[in-house]
């Protein structure tokens, strides 16, 4: 049986490396995108011209409403949710003084609300047959704080907490539910960090001396949402290079 997987967030960065990752194992992979996203068809062609088979809907996981109608159609056209990868994330980093409601109101919203919006959609399914996976890609800023992330921190942190109650709720229906907290990873964006910072102020933080690569992120997600990863649930496990340890 071909099991479908649902990436939110999926085009580009560490998103992107579990679509590859978990279409390169034979599970259909389906992602969203912000709607008026206008690179995602772009992206589309590019990827299935490489034979990965993506499925893209647009979808505004802040919107509850919005993200019933997305699961539904990804239902119809291609299958049940099996594994369901809360991916999407967005920052408005500034100090707290700085901060506004709009900033801490967006943060929360796309990176909290949505874990909600979309695991709502599949959960009731999972359990009725028996199996199912939900990943949510937290970081180590909500770990251990960041200077001038307190919306991203407070989000990323109660991704876990919900991780942790709901792993309680549906470990004996067959349903597992974990965190990942990855750390630095050299995506564009943090590759988009002036050098001289990443030298002096980021990679001294890391023991291994590096950044980690979305394809180790991906290989995480992927061992979560195996078979052999069903006596793994409520967990959230570090993939920081050593930066921070508890």
């Amino acid at each position: 049986m071909t099991r479908v997987a649902l990436v939110t967030g999926g085009m580009g960065g560490l998103g992107e490396a579990v679509c590859i990752k978990l279409a390169g194992l034979g599970y259909r992979v389906v992602t969203t995108y912000s709607p008026g996203n206008a690179k995602a068809g772009e992206w589309i062609v590019r990827m299935n011209s490489m034979g990965y088979g993506f499925r893209a809907y647009p979808c505004d996981v802040t919107d509850f409403d919005a993200c019933k109608a997305c699961v539904a159609q990804v239902e119809q056209e291609v299958g049940p949710v099996d594994v369901l990868v809360n991916n999407a994330g967005i920052t408005r980093d500034m100090t707290f003084r700085k901060m506004t409601k709009a900033d801490w109101d967006a943060v929360m919203h796309t990176n909290l609300d949505s874990v909600f919006n979309m695991t709502k959609q599949v959960m009731d399914g999972m359990l009725a047959r028996g199996w199912g996976r939900v990943i949510n890609v937290s970081s180590v800023n909500g770990q251990k704080g960041a200077f001038g992330q307190t919306n991203y921190s407070a989000a990323k942190a109660g991704m876990h907490g919900f991780t942790k109650a709901l792993a309680l709720e549906v470990a004996k229906g067959g349903v597992t539910v974990n965190t990942i907290s990855p750390g630095y990873i050299g995506t564009k964006m943090v590759m988009a960090i002036p050098q001289d910072i990443l030298d002096t102020k980021i990679l001294p933080q890391i023991p291994v001396g590096r950044l980690g690569k979305p394809e180790e992120i991906a290989g995480l997600v992927a061992y979560l949402a195996s078979d052999e990863a069903a006596f793994v649930t409520g967990a959230n496990i570090s993939i920081n290079g050593g930066q921070h340890m508890f």
